[in-house]
């Protein structure tokens, strides 16, 4: 499993002195208040940064680190991810999941057959629809609800559904 959880994107610089504007990646945004320490991944290697203020703007979120004073010592991050490890990030409730930890998960049917590779998580106002790689159907949006997943093995990579109907188009066979 992912060590490390991404928790937004530095979008660009914001004023001279050091401030950058972050694009969360995270269900709340909130959560960077709480914040102490982010870790930098740019390109090279892994830095760990101590937040010093947090603000928001419109849907961003303004961060100051510690130490770093000066535009030009934080422009050269421009698009680069900031990460928390799984021991800072938050609390999942029942039946929620990392998005990392789901990506690449094969997802079976519930009579035992493989239905395809999870790909990737769309976030929807009402739920959460999992798109699954699947060699005979091609694409399949499954929502993330439990009439349709039934179990979530994070540790084994496997989720096991239901399909329900209108989900595939059975003669339309891939």
């Amino acid at each position: 499993m992912e060590q490390l959880l991404q928790v937004g994107v530095i979008s660009s610089t914001h004023g001279v002195r050091g401030e950058v504007k972050v694009f969360p990646t995270t269900d709340d945004a909130n959560r960077f208040k709480k914040l102490k320490k982010v870790i930098l991944d740019t390109g090279m290697e892994k830095k760990e940064l101590e937040i010093q203020g947090v603000k928001f703007f419109k849907q961003f979120v303004i961060l100051k680190f510690k130490g770093i004073d000066n535009i030009n010592d934080i422009e050269k991050y421009k698009g680069k991810s900031l990460y928390v490890t799984r021991e800072n990030a938050v609390k999942l409730k029942k039946d929620e999941y990392f998005i990392a930890d789901l990506i690449d998960m094969q997802v079976i049917l519930e009579d035992g057959t493989l239905l395809g590779i999870l790909t990737d998580v769309m976030k929807t106002g009402a739920n959460d629809v999992y798109c699954v790689e699947s060699e005979k159907y091609g694409e399949v949006l499954l929502p993330a609800i439990g009439e349709c997943i039934l179990d979530v093995d994070v540790e084994g990579r496997k989720m096991t559904v239901h399909l329900m109907p209108g989900l595939i188009d059975e003669d339309g066979e891939k």
